[in-house]
């Protein structure tokens, strides 16, 4: 395996750690939640009262506002999907499912469950993590 080191960006990816770890002990600290992205929406995808759903809405704008005020001080980097829309449907709802399955996301099991101690979020944050590898795997030397 090699790095790309001309796009290895140890600083931003520390920064970008500490930010979302803050955010997350904020949101528990703060309000009691758990910053799992699939459970935030989620509540809100169930009609919910003015007070949960004022809290949810914040923080998803909160995901979209920081990048678009990123960009007005700082180049964006490229991104590039190399996917149709009926892929890129179909594995959303996939990740979907999968967060129903495993009652929680990458960020609610991985951030906040481990952080927590919560063994079902060390096995679920395992099985996602190998299901990526097995993905990956698969797609670049089993279909290549």
């Amino acid at each position: 395996m090699m790095i790309d080191w001309t796009h290895f960006t140890p600083i931003a990816a520390l920064v970008g750690g500490l930010l979302i770890g803050l955010s997350a002990t904020l949101l528990i600290l703060c309000n009691g939640r758990i910053a799992g992205i699939s459970g935030i929406i989620g509540g809100l995808l169930q009609r919910p009262n003015l007070s949960e759903a004022s809290w949810r809405i914040a923080f998803v704008l909160g995901l979209v506002l920081a990048p678009t005020l990123y960009g007005l001080f700082a180049v964006l980097p490229a991104s590039q999907i190399d996917a149709s829309w009926l892929v890129l449907v179909v594995a959303g709802l996939l990740v979907g499912y999968g967060t129903r399955l495993g009652t929680g996301c990458t960020s609610g099991h991985g951030v906040c469950g481990l952080s927590r101690l919560a063994p079902r979020s060390l096995v679920a944050t395992l099985t996602f993590m190998a299901a990526g590898f097995i993905t990956v795997y698969v797609v670049h030397h089993v279909f290549a």
